[in-house]
């Protein structure tokens, strides 16, 4: 394996969006330079907020890339520069879904699609919730449906293909063998 031997050269922006950046990346390998598209993305995170009847908070959003609704979790970009992950996912929680956390704790993070994309989601355990105002942002939040659902239920819509998010299906599935739903 040649691990040591690949490296970024440069990046050729060709398209800045309202959220990613789509770029030429160059890069050096054991054959020389080879270009590649890659999607340059802030981050974002996601919440697994459970509360205490060991119900998980879902959302069923709208997706316009894949025209369909989703469950997912609670979940929202890394949009506020200089602002750690842990108070990110608190905010994104109250917007979407209403509820504080007074306990955060990251179970699990992710890249989505590392082969065109940089996008890095931190995926927080959310605990000792507290209702709050909601402030959705947006047509898709503004228009989507908030439900509960018992950790056990969560994991089997992971299982039977209910749940199609992968943020949500590592989430759920990390959340529930933190808490001891699922054997090690």
């Amino acid at each position: 394996m040649a691990e040591g031997v690949f490296r970024h050269v440069r990046d050729e922006l060709v398209h800045q969006g309202a959220v990613v950046g789509f770029y030429n990346s160059y890069f050096e390998g054991p054959d020389g330079e080879f270009r590649r598209d890659v999607v340059r993305h802030p981050g974002a995170v996601s919440a697994v907020a459970v509360d205490d009847e060991d119900h998980i908070f879902l959302v069923k959003q709208y997706r316009a890339p894949i025209d369909q609704f989703l469950w997912e979790l609670p979940a929202g970009k890394r949009d506020i520069a200089g602002e750690p992950p842990e108070v990110t996912v608190v905010r994104e929680l109250e917007e979407e879904v209403g509820m504080t956390a007074g306990n955060v704790v990251q179970v699990s993070g992710l890249y989505h699609s590392p082969g065109f994309c940089d996008e890095y989601q931190w995926i927080y355990l959310a605990r000792d919730l507290s209702p709050v105002p909601p402030r959705h942002d947006g047509v898709e939040e503004e228009n989507m449906v908030v439900e509960r659902f018992p950790i056990t239920t969560a994991v089997q819509m992971c299982l039977d293909g209910t749940i199609l998010d992968a943020k949500s299906m590592v989430g759920i599935l990390a959340a529930a063998r933190h808490l001891g739903f699922l054997g090690s």
